[in-house]
C-alpha cells in the first residue's frame, strides 16, 4: 500500500479540520535518509489506518508547509492532532521511536 500525497492546498483541509491526528512524513527523492525510514512509515500507516492519517509530502514540490513550520532538514515526521502540532521527529530513526510518537499522540 502507498502511503497517500499530501500537497501544501490540501494541507487546511487535510490537516487542520482532520477528526483524527496526523502525521507528515515531509521527505524529497534526493534524500537517502528519507527513503530509510519509508519502510517504517509505511508500515505504521497500515498499522494505525484505523486510529491516524499518515501523508507524505515532497518538500521540492510543496515548499509552504516544510516553510510554515520551519523544517530546516528531512526527514521530518510532524505530528499533528486536532489540528495542530503535536511534536516532531527530525532525522532518520528506528520504528519503534516512530511508533511512540504515534502511541503518545494517540493516548493525549
Amino acid at each position: 500500500m502507498a502511503l497517500e500525497s499530501l500537497t501544501d492546498g490540501e494541507f487546511e483541509e487535510k490537516v487542520v479540520k482532520a477528526t483524527t491526528p496526523v502525521v507528515i512524513d515531509l521527505w524529497a527523492e534526493w534524500c537517502h535518509p528519507c527513503k530509510m525510514i519509508e519502510p517504517h512509515v509505511k508500515e505504521l500507516a497500515e498499522k494505525y489506518s484505523d486510529k491516524i492519517k499518515i501523508y507524505k509530502l515532497n518538500v521540492d514540490e510543496n515548499p509552504q508547509t516544510p516553510s510554515r513550520f520551519s523544517v530546516m532538514s528531512i526527514p521530518t515526521l510532524l505530528f499533528f492532532k486536532n489540528g495542530k502540532e503535536a511534536g516532531r521527529i527530525i532525522g532518520a530513526v528506528p520504528k519503534h521511536h516512530i511508533e511512540e510518537k504515534i502511541k503518545e499522540i494517540l493516548e493525549t
